[in-house]
């Protein structure tokens, strides 16, 4: 779900999709545990949060 997020953000530039994929992002950390900092795996969006 995360990669076809991403995909379709950088392919329409649909504000929705990046949300959508930074929801997914985000509640994949917080299972995990961990807080993965302000960078995405992609290393070039840097979340303003």
């Amino acid at each position: 779900m995360r990669d076809f997020t991403w995909h379709v953000f950088t392919q329409t530039g649909d504000i929705e999709a990046y949300l959508l994929y930074k929801e997914v992002h985000n509640l994949g950390a917080s299972e995990l545990g961990t807080d993965y900092g302000s960078e995405d795996e992609e290393g070039h969006v840097v979340d303003e949060e």
